[in-house]
């Protein structure tokens, strides 16, 4: 696959500040690295930039009057790929930027401005996965579980995915996949997509909404116990913040936790999501109601569903909580 990951994010919020320290507690470290990347129409003034432990600089906060996703950054192995994404965009006549090592364009149903640029791949260490007790097995013998012993600060891996809604979905998944060569890995039908640029099982998901505005962003974690005592750090400081968890998902496999930003997207703490090496051996599917959504866990609430705010952000009352 010519592209291989998500680089970067870029979300504006109408309060930086505040949503960038809920992002420190979350887990990213702050960006020292100079930024000569802004988008166009966005003022650099009060940014925030923010780090993950194996993906470099993956967020960026600027400031918006409401909150939404400006840009998503993906990687591509080299300019030849980029020449081939020019190609596809021109064929679907989508106009774009290029340059010798990254391509701009943007999608109307969304509202994104993506940018796929030449970038390394990240290789990330291998983590062994903890020993467990199971039934006829004494994996663990004469300790505590080292789930239970961790005391250190949590800290995503990696940007997994990002969801967000678009008012034409179909569209949206054809400029993800016939204009930029996404992958499809399942989908619900008449309402979204899940689509890879990677070998996770998602990268993006685009699904049909009454107008276009991020969802949720999701960070890896090591392990279902880094879910864990993720989210329960972050709701000693402030319940308030959760939305949904601790489950895990049946389209993607995934254990998941939903919190909230102050500027009221979602954030998703993860771990164990499908692993996509082959794609002559996955066979996409389709999914229907709740069983897609969940295999276990609390069922959804609506304000997953629906978020709180949407009704302000189509009527143009916007803002954090």
């Amino acid at each position: 696959m010519a592209l291989h990951r998500l680089t970067r994010i870029t979300i504006g919020v109408p309060n930086v500040d505040e949503t960038g320290r809920y992002y420190g507690e979350f887990g990213l470290d702050p960006s020292t690295q100079p930024d000569s990347a802004h988008i166009d129409d966005v003022e650099p003034d009060g940014e925030r930039r923010f780090t993950t432990t194996d993906g470099g600089e993956q967020l960026r906060l600027v400031s918006s009057a409401r909150r939404r996703l400006l840009e998503v950054r993906i990687g591509a192995d080299d300019p030849d790929d980029i020449a081939r994404i020019a190609s596809s965009l021109a064929r679907l006549e989508i106009p774009a930027k290029r340059t010798a090592t990254q391509i701009r364009s943007y999608d109307p149903g969304t509202e994104v401005t993506t940018v796929v640029e030449v970038a390394d791949r990240v290789v990330q260490e291998e983590t062994p996965p903890p020993p467990y007790n199971t039934p006829g097995h004494d994996g663990r013998p004469n300790v505590r579980a080292p789930g239970v012993l961790r005391e250190t600060r949590v800290q995503p891996r990696k940007l997994g995915h990002v969801v967000v809604g678009s008012t034409d979905q179909v569209a949206s998944q054809r400029y993800f996949t016939e204009g930029l060569g996404f992958k499809v890995s399942d989908t619900v039908p008449g309402l979204a997509a899940f689509m890879r640029c990677s070998t996770d099982h998602h990268n993006v998901l685009v699904q049909q909404a009454p107008l276009a505005f991020l969802h949720h962003t999701s960070w890896q974690v090591n392990d279902v116990d880094e879910v864990g005592r993720g989210a329960t750090a972050m709701l000693e400081t402030d319940p308030s913040r959760h939305v949904w968890g601790l489950g895990r998902h049946h389209v993607g496999s995934n254990f998941f936790w939903y919190l909230r930003d102050p500027a009221g997207n979602f954030s998703e703490y993860y771990s164990d999501l499908d692993c996509i090496l082959d794609d002559e051996l996955w066979t996409p599917r389709t999914w229907e109601g709740a069983r897609g959504l969940y295999n276990w866990g609390a069922p959804p609430p609506p304000s997953f569903l629906a978020p709180e705010d949407l009704a302000g952000l189509m009527t143009g009352v916007h803002g954090g909580r």
